[in-house]
Parts: C-alpha cells; sequence; structure tokens
C-alpha cells in the first residue's frame, strides 16, 4: 500500500500544481494568458497523464470524492479510504506551497484568489451558495460515473484516462465561472490554506459537494451495473 499511497500523492500533487498552476501563472496575461479553456484543459491534462503514468499503481483517483465514490461503488476497499484521502490532501497542500513560492518570486506579488474555489462574491461568475452546490454535486456525480464506466470491464482497456481527462476538461469549462471548479476536496484545501479568510470560510462546500456527489456517481453506477 506504500507505493499506492505515494502514487496518490504524486498524482494529486501533478492535478493542483499543473491545474491551479495554470490559473495561477499562465492565465495572467490578458493578450496571451490560456483563458478558462486553457485552465480547463490543463485540469485535464493532469489527470490523463498521471493516470497513465501512476493509474496502474493506485488506481488514479488523485481526489477524495473519487475514492469514497469508487469504495460506495463496490470499487475500492473501504480501509484503504482514509489513508488515500489524508495523501491527496497533503499532496494538494504540498503543490499549493510550491505553487505560492514560485508565483511570490514575481516583482508585485499579490495573492489574489490563487485559484480558491468560491461562491457569492468570491464565485468568478457572482453565482449563489445554491447555484455552487447544485453544479458541484452535479458534475461530480457525472464524473464518477464517466471514471466507473470507462474503467469497467465491458469496454476496451487502455483508454480510460482519456475519457476521464476529456470529462474533468469539460466539466472545467462548465464550471469555472460558477465555483472557479472543485469536484475535489482535496484541490479545495490546499488553495484555501494560501488564501484563508473567506476561502477558508467557505471550504467545507467544497468537501460536502463534491463527497455528496461522488457519494451519488457510486450509488448510480452501481445500479447500472447491477441492472443486467
Amino acid at each position: 500500500m506504500r507505493k499506492s499511497l505515494v502514487a496518490e500523492f504524486l498524482g494529486t500533487f501533478w492535478l493542483v500544481f499543473g491545474g491551479c498552476g495554470s490559473a495561477v501563472l499562465a492565465a495572467a496575461y490578458p493578450e496571451l494568458g490560456i483563458g478558462f479553456v486553457g485552465v480547463a484543459f490543463a485540469f485535464g491534462l493532469t489527470v490523463l497523464t498521471m493516470a497513465y503514468a501512476v493509474g496502474g499503481i493506485s488506481g488514479g483517483h488523485f481526489n477524495p470524492a473519487v475514492s469514497l465514490g469508487l469504495t460506495v461503488a463496490g470499487r475500492f476497499p473501504a480501509a484503504r479510504l482514509l489513508p488515500y484521502i489524508v495523501v491527496q490532501v497533503v499532496g494538494a497542500v504540498a503543490a499549493a506551497a510550491l505553487l505560492y513560492l514560485i508565483a511570490s518570486g514575481k516583482a508585485g506579488f499579490e495573492l489574489g484568489g490563487f485559484a480558491a474555489n468560491g461562491y457569492g462574491d468570491h464565485s468568478p461568475g457572482g453565482y449563489s451558495l445554491l447555484s455552487a452546490l447544485l453544479i458541484e454535486v452535479l458534475l461530480t456525480m457525472f464524473f464518477l460515473i464517466i471514471i466507473l464506466g470507462s474503467t469497467s470491464s465491458r469496454v476496451p482497456a487502455g483508454f480510460a484516462p482519456l475519457a476521464i481527462g476529456l470529462a474533468l476538461t469539460l466539466i472545467h469549462l462548465v464550471s469555472i465561472p460558477v465555483t472557479n471548479t472543485s469536484v475535489n476536496p482535496a484541490r479545495s484545501t490546499g488553495q484555501a490554506l494560501f488564501v484563508g479568510g473567506w476561502a477558508l470560510q467557505q471550504l467545507w462546500l467544497f468537501w460536502i459537494a463534491p463527497l455528496a456527489g461522488g457519494v451519488l456517481g457510486g450509488l448510480v453506477w452501481k445500479f447500472l451495473d447491477d441492472a443486467d
């Protein structure tokens, strides 16, 4: 299990550093920046690349909501759930810390939102708590259905990381304006710890909603998988 935990740490680190790093470092230039589309693809590419790299070792969860959803669906042993969540959060915090050190090396550095997740006044588009809750639950649920379906023995092997990475890209394209996209409590925690204040106050939503979506996705897939 030690190697699995290291793989989960690395995968979550890469997701946060690559995804949030693209938002903090590369999307900051109006003319040359990568914008919402670029950030969405960055998040998708992090999962795609690390799912191929270490998915065979740990399963490639990189997300507490994914680990919980897989447990509910009977695809992951409950005894491993807590250790996975712990290393995922540690990986996310480590990535956020390194990103902070790099970003703060620029003259005139201001922390700003630091790619943290939020609702209300801290939503990129000013969306309400209810909007944030609904979209985070819904998109995490579908993310789990896609993960479980694409890794099923019913589909050709080897293509799951593509489906999962593209799904995460689509999720970001839809929800960046609403919450800055979480669907991952570990990713939200790492950024919130450095922003503090409002980000920590609103962090509860970005644990509850993705975890609820993960449970729903696991239950929906279990129903579909048992249908035959």
